[in-house]
């Protein structure tokens, strides 16, 4: 079982609203369904209070250093390995060790900048991919200072088909590589690679998202490793390509392998580290991403040392099952879930049959024999935050809140009663037809996973 953390904000009001002086939480969902979950944590799992410490957040990549109780400083270019997982981040959760809280909240905003870059407007010649070019797109969105230059945006097409639409799925932006300058990789210890994914936001990545049969992966030609597998779902956005025309996209796959070695080719020699970061969807497909790479080795820079991959979870999804977990752990992918314990979507797929899941026969535990191939089960080191606004339900799932709740942790508060979420949020969903994106189809399917989360809540 994952390892678990749980970050419980201090109650100074009583519908977890911010106050009036605060910055107020902006949603970047663009139309994920954000079912508000059950207000507690599971009986199997085991809950640790994480102390956060407190300091000023700096812009990204500006945070180097952090005092220490000694009356040293700690280097995050000392430190980088650990920050990364070496370790899965033993002593670094309990408590939140304050450079690894600033790199969390770098990462999130690195991420953050897909739904801001992302063009929604239906009028315009980029609809549904990113507004600015490569060379300014972090300062348009207000990273100038980030000290990481963009390589290559990234697109992904769903292989699925929906009948009400005639048209085949055209690829769509779906993230971004960059690379850390000079200057900042000296104040890292290392040359960092990042790729970021945002989550989901059209209707065939919506339909991909509830494709939930497991699938083996098979992304390594010479080992077929058939109980390795993953979400059929995540599988097609990762591996589809763009077919329809002679001269249409690879697949995402083909985009990220190319780019990641040609990086790592041209900073060989180099110390690296190839950190991925991903919103929902776009943390299942991090997460194929550091399988396919450390499977396909990548990342090994010679005989004696690989180049650390480390994912950086919000939100997300269980992505495999059990074998497929194994396998990550022998390769040595290191995963830092941060999730919400409201938020229903860290809770699916297998939302009966998962980690959690046990048969007792004669008062004894029993596995079952296919719970290794057909069950799903969560990956790496789970920091768990807990946050609910009465106010605006969708935000237990919204990447702003995530990150505004690791920024300030007692400007969030908790509401557990006098709130009737399932009945709200089944309202929520059936007035999503009247929003641009066209959600009529799957209401059904949506309002069924509602009915799980509900069956969850005892």
């Amino acid at each position: 079982m994952a390892s678990k953390a749980l970050m419980k904000p201090t109650l100074n009001f009583k519908h977890g609203t911010l106050k009036n002086n605060e910055a107020q939480v902006q949603s970047h969902s663009f139309g994920q369904v954000c079912f508000p979950g059950k207000n507690g944590v599971s009986s199997s799992r085991k809950s640790v209070v994480v102390s956060v410490v407190t300091t000023k957040t700096a812009s990204p990549a500006t945070v180097v250093a952090v005092p220490v109780k000694t009356g040293s400083t700690v280097l995050l270019s000392q430190k980088w390995r650990e920050i990364q997982g070496l370790n899965n981040w033993e002593s670094l959760v309990e408590p939140l060790h304050p450079l690894l809280r600033n790199e969390i909240i770098r990462y999130g905003e690195f991420v953050a900048a897909c739904y801001k870059a992302f063009d929604l407007d239906s009028n315009s010649k980029r609809y549904l991919n990113c507004k600015y070019g490569k060379k300014n797109m972090l300062k348009e969105v207000g990273m100038d200072d980030s000290g990481y230059e963009v390589t290559k945006y990234i697109y992904a097409t769903p292989d699925v088909n929906i009948p009400i639409q005639n048209d085949a799925a055209p690829g769509r932006w779906i993230g971004y590589v960059a690379v850390s300058s000079d200057e900042v990789t000296k104040q890292l210890g290392r040359r960092d690679m990042l790729v970021t994914f945002r989550g989901t936001v059209t209707n065939h990545e919506w339909v991909a998202n509830f494709m939930s049969s497991l699938t083996p992966a098979r992304l390594d030609p010479l080992h077929d490793r058939p109980d390795v597998k993953v979400e059929s779902g995540f599988l097609s956005l990762y591996t589809s390509e763009e077919a329809e025309t002679k001269f249409g996209l690879e697949s995402c796959r083909q985009q990220l392998l190319s780019e990641v070695s040609r990086l790592i080719n041209k900073y060989k020699g180099e110390e690296l580290s190839i950190t991925l970061a991903g919103h929902s969807m776009g943390s299942a497909l991090a997460l194929l991403l550091a399988y396919d790479i450390s499977e396909l080795g990548l990342n090994k820079a010679d005989h004696r040392r690989k180049i650390p991959v480390t994912v950086f979870s919000f939100g997300g999804p269980r992505v495999g099952n059990l074998s497929f977990k194994q396998r990550c752990e022998q390769l040595g992918v290191k995963v830092l879930r941060i999730v919400n314990v409201n938020d229903p979507i860290t809770k699916l797929p297998g939302v009966l049959f998962n980690e959690n899941f046990r048969g007792l026969i004669g008062g004894s535990r029993y596995e079952f024999p296919w719970f290794a191939c057909s069950c799903y089960v969560h990956v790496g080191v789970e920091l768990v935050l807990d946050f609910f606004n009465v106010q605006n339900p969708s935000c237990v799932h919204d990447l702003e809140t995530y990150i505004n709740l690791l920024k300030w942790p007692q400007r969030l508060g908790i509401h557990r009663e006098g709130f009737d979420w399932m009945n709200k949020a089944r309202d929520l969903l059936i007035s999503a037809q009247s929003l641009d994106i066209n959600l009529m189809p799957w209401k059904d399917v949506a309002i069924n996973m509602v009915n799980m989360v509900q069956s969850q809540r005892t």
